[in-house]
């Protein structure tokens, strides 16, 4: 089993006790958007990312002082450097060695700037949405640039079906026709009085992190068994459900 998830605006790059990482695989691309980023100004930034300007000058000083990130402090692993409500499910902070293990080989975040991260791959602090459209060589976006090289990447590291917990600006940077694992969606849905089922995002974001904290603590490897999932009350909605779209509902 191979997850997918997005990665987070809200970022914490406090030190951690966890001392092993490795190098994302992109840094090569990486360093080439950030080529193209440093010709923008702050006006420039806030304009293209629409963010305020405090947010702008942020992000245009990160820019100017990224590195490959290489080592621990300033790097820190993508797993543990993103917050927000996904990882918030995730609590990936107290992973042991045997989870982090797990996740390392199991779990792969899409970004913007990194293109497609293992949980111990070393990030910097950064801001680039996978929307942005950002004019590059490749096209007018960044979804453009990065072409098909996400879809084989997935594909080299994806061992058995490939489960989506990302959203669908990110999730859109692959190209599904082309996977070759079995794909799953996966959806999490509100039930009210009477009888309606709906996405309510800050839910289904916090529950994509319980799904994904639930596969690697119990180091899944069967699609059947994802329909054991019961955590906030959540259950599988067979009756919502089709082959490839599963629905957990509560």
């Amino acid at each position: 089993m191979y997850l997918l998830l997005s990665p987070a605006k809200t970022l914490d790059f406090s030190p951690t006790a966890i001392s092993q990482f490795t190098e994302a695989d992109f840094l090569t691309q990486s360093a080439e958007l950030i080529d193209i980023l440093a010709d923008y100004g702050p006006e420039d930034i806030a304009h293209l990312m629409k963010i305020s300007d405090k947010l702008a000058e942020l992000n245009h000083q990160r820019f100017a002082d990224w590195q490959p990130p290489k080592e621990l402090n300033p790097g820190k692993q993508a797993l543990l450097a993103f917050r927000g409500d996904v990882y918030k499910g995730l609590q990936a902070d107290d992973f042991g060695p045997e989870e982090l293990a797990f996740a390392q080989e199991h779990l792969g975040i899409l970004s913007g700037l990194y293109g497609l991260l293992r949980p111990l791959d070393l990030i910097l602090p950064y801001r680039l949405e996978m929307k942005t459209k950002l004019p590059n060589p490749k096209g007018k976006n960044l979804y453009a640039f990065w072409g098909e090289q996400l879809t084989k990447a997935v594909n080299e590291r994806a061992q058995g079906p490939i489960v989506n917990l990302a959203s669908k600006e990110y999730f859109s940077a692959l190209q599904p026709k082309a996977l070759e694992q079995p794909l799953y969606q996966i959806d999490f849905k509100e039930v009210n009085a009477e009888g309606k089922a709906r996405i309510i995002a800050v839910h289904a974001k916090k529950a994509r992190g319980l799904m994904a904290r639930y596969i690697i603590q119990e180091q899944l490897e069967k699609i059947e068994d994802l329909k054991g999932f019961a955590e906030a009350n959540y259950a599988f909605d067979e009756e919502r459900s089709s082959d490839f779209h599963w629905v957990f509902s509560r």
